[in-house]
């Protein structure tokens, strides 16, 4: 056996000893760690949960605007941030910025030499390709990747988008990225709402091995995102494309330097439909105005005069069957004031001043009233303050009444300023039983977590400025407006649908602002209108600036262009069938009238023969042995009224002599020719002859008179330049 070593067995025990020593330090640290989670004076715990605890962020979208019925007009959708790779660590990076740029600056419709500095910057990693390579599409970023270019990544973003393009844009405004990338609303109600349209992102926290993998059971804190609030305006997205459409239309065909349509509900004040141009596409902000010039003031013209008549009806001055000396109208120690024609129509009724227009009729009218009690009635329908539309840009108006003359002149819509929604405001009182109501945009805003309704706007009535016997009164002369035919509003006629209204043609001042600017459709022509007329369910009002008019064309055309198409198509749209056309109060009862049977496809000698046994005045146009086309069918017309029957052979002229101007208007119709005329009654000449060939789109102008009735004189250049009134 091997003696025992001493030394070996003291030097175990101290070796023991220490560890048992080491082993209980250790012992005492890890419970002192456990008991107080610190060490070093240090909290353990967030920084172990700041190494393996990762977060993730959930995005909020902003909230989206809606139409009446939940159509979307504004939202979020996704959208791609191109991002070019220069690092050349990296296995992809842009090896060949010319190339690149070439092949890229078409796609992104950038400038190429541009888009090549930005590929070839040196000590960049990684860099944007500016604006026109934010918030691209799908279809863009497919066309990119087809390219195969080295170095070109995309980062999947979010976008405002509005689906519908130039579509009530001075009401929906824009939104567009800040530079920390946050979508802010710029224009219109994407600004006024911006905090309720605004979201907030969210978050989920979960802990994660030191890999950043998600750990099995992880404990996980989520704060859900909060939407922006969705918003519902009154708009109509079938009305306002309506309005859209005869917009577009109109700009093509006449170019005017503006034009304006607004569509009103008038039992509500709410606003179907609202359009101007020039417009922009919010997509692409294209803007050329910022204003929306349905809210701006500016000299109303003859519209101005349904609220002077429905003074006067109120106010018992006014009296149909009334003759008064129309022409001029004298003011002491000021120029007198004139018919649009100057020199008048003799010895009329009030009844046909309205329905010509008469300036000297309503300059009377205001007269009669007095100044104070003419000017509570402008206050009465809201006329000279602001209706406080819930979106922005309203504008106040003036009303010039310091003088005489400007009192008067403010009757019939010269002088004064006055916004289109202010007249729509207004003139919801004349469809709506004397009730004035305000008019809006916003119907509700809604959280789209509770479906909570957080604001809501309702109908507001702002006053009773007439009765409702006033009202329909007032409905009635301005229906002879459109179908008398003294009626300056006889273009604005819809077949089927009893339409009231009245037109107006504002002169515009000089930029000098001394006088008024002379010439062919230097003018804004408009026009307010209600139908159907005994219960209107709808007011339109249209607005042309400066068109471009041919010689032969009148001021109206491009205004009922706008109003007939936007009116029709919605009443058809509301599903509000249309009636029989009234005839004048002068008309036999119907019930005396006769039927008019279709004869498309028969022959047209046994049309003319049938037409003429019941009592009726056929009109053939053709040489032809057929007949093609009819402007009446399905109706019942009283004895002699005319029906023009368009046969299958080339097209001639008949002598119109003797014609109303609604005759000639209904055969243009039929025969798609451009009508105009100068003066009232019935046609004395025609510069189409009788018999001559016609054709689609040929100019057919009339000159109208009365029996015996000389023609007015020229007047001198000179004195039209001193006109002051507006024209009609």
């Amino acid at each position: 056996m091997f003696p025992k070593n001493k030394n070996i067995n003291t030097g175990a025990a101290i070796l023991i000893l220490i560890f048992a020593l080491l082993f209980f330090i250790l012992a005492v640290r890890f419970f002192y760690i456990q008991a107080t989670g610190k060490a070093e004076g240090e909290t353990l715990a967030p920084i172990a949960q700041k190494k393996y605890t990762r977060q993730a962020t959930i995005e909020g979208h902003r909230g989206t605007i809606y139409d009446r019925k939940g159509k979307p007009v504004a939202e979020d959708t996704g959208a791609y941030t191109v991002v070019a790779i220069l690092d050349k660590k990296q296995s992809n990076y842009v090896k060949n910025p010319e190339k690149t740029a070439e092949k890229l600056a078409p796609i992104l419709k950038m400038d190429q030499d541009d888009l090549e500095e930005r590929l070839s910057k040196k000590g960049r990693i990684q860099v944007e390709l500016g604006s026109k390579g934010r918030d691209i599409s799908h279809s863009v970023k497919t066309k990119i990747e087809n390219l195969m270019l080295p170095g070109i990544a995309f980062i999947q973003d979010s976008k405002r988008f509005y689906p519908n393009g130039v579509f009530a844009s001075h009401i929906i405004g824009y939104a567009q990225k800040n530079e920390a990338g946050k979508i802010i609303g710029k224009m219109g109600i994407e600004e006024i709402f911006d905090k309720q349209l605004t979201e907030s992102d969210g978050y989920v926290k979960y802990e994660s091995a030191q890999n950043g993998l998600k750990l099995p059971n992880p404990k996980e804190s989520i704060k859900a995102p909060k939407n922006g609030d969705n918003i519902y305006l009154t708009l109509d997205e079938q009305i306002q494309t309506f309005v859209e459409d005869a917009l577009n239309n109109v700009a093509k065909e006449y170019e005017p330097e503006k034009a304006i349509v607004i569509v009103a509900n008038p039992k509500t004040g709410e606003i179907l439909g609202m359009g101007n141009r020039p417009s922009f596409d919010p997509n692409i902000r294209d803007i050329q105005n910022y204003a929306n010039e349905a809210l701006m003031p500016f000299e109303p013209g003859s519209t101005m005069k349904i609220f002077t008549l429905a003074a006067a009806i109120q106010e018992g001055v006014f009296h149909g069957s009334e003759l008064y000396q129309s022409g001029v109208y004298n003011v002491p120690n000021s120029a007198p004031i004139r018919d649009h024609n100057r020199t008048g129509w003799g010895p009329i009724t009030f009844d046909e001043g309205v329905q010509r227009s008469s300036n000297v009729a309503f300059a009377m009218l205001a007269d009669r009233l007095g100044a104070d009690r003419y000017r509570s009635y402008l206050h009465k329908f809201g006329l000279d303050q602001k209706t406080g539309i819930d979106i922005p840009g309203e504008k106040s108006g003036i009303i010039s009444y310091k003088y005489k003359r400007d009192q008067l002149t403010t009757a019939f819509g010269q002088g004064s300023l006055i916004s289109p929604i202010q007249q729509i405001q207004g003139a919801t009182a004349i469809a709506n039983g004397g009730k004035m109501m305000k008019p809006y945009v916003i119907k509700k805003v809604v959280d789209p977590s509770t479906n909570k309704v957080v604001e809501e706007h309702k109908p507001t009535e702002v006053g009773q400025p007439v009765t409702g016997d006033t009202a329909k009164k007032v409905l009635d002369e301005l229906e002879k407006v459109v179908t008398s035919e003294h009626g300056t509003g006889q273009t604005f006629a819809i077949p089927g649908y009893d339409v009231a209204g009245k037109t107006g043609t504002a002169q515009i001042p000089k930029d000098n602002g001394k006088g008024y600017q002379f010439g062919h459709g230097k003018n804004i022509f408009s026009f307010m209108g209600f139908a159907p007329k005994d219960d209107p369910k709808l007011i339109v009002y249209v607005a042309v600036k400066k068109p471009k008019l041919t010689p032969q064309e009148a001021g109206s055309a491009p205004s009922a262009l706008l109003f007939k198409s936007v009116m029709k198509n919605s009443l058809q749209y509301l599903k509000i069938d249309p009636e029989e056309t009234k005839k004048e109060q002068n008309d036999p009862p119907a019930e005396i009238g006769v039927n008019v049977n279709s004869y498309v496809g028969e022959p047209a000698e046994e049309a003319v023969k049938d037409l003429k046994d019941k009592g009726l005045k056929p009109i053939l146009v053709g040489k032809g042995n057929q007949v093609e086309d009819q402007d009446l069918s399905g109706e019942r017309l009283i004895k002699g009224e005319k029906v023009f029957l368009r046969t299958n052979g080339d097209l001639t002229m008949p002598n119109l002599t003797g014609w109303s101007y609604r005759d000639v208007l209904r055969f243009s119709n039929m025969l798609e020719l451009k009508p105009s005329r100068v003066g009232d009654g019935y046609v004395t000449s025609q510069n189409l002859k009788a018999g001559s060939p016609v054709k689609k789109n040929d100019y057919l102008i009339v000159e109208l008179g009365r029996p015996g009735e000389d023609k007015p004189k020229e007047e001198k250049t000179e004195d039209k330049k001193k006109q002051d009134e507006p024209q009609e």
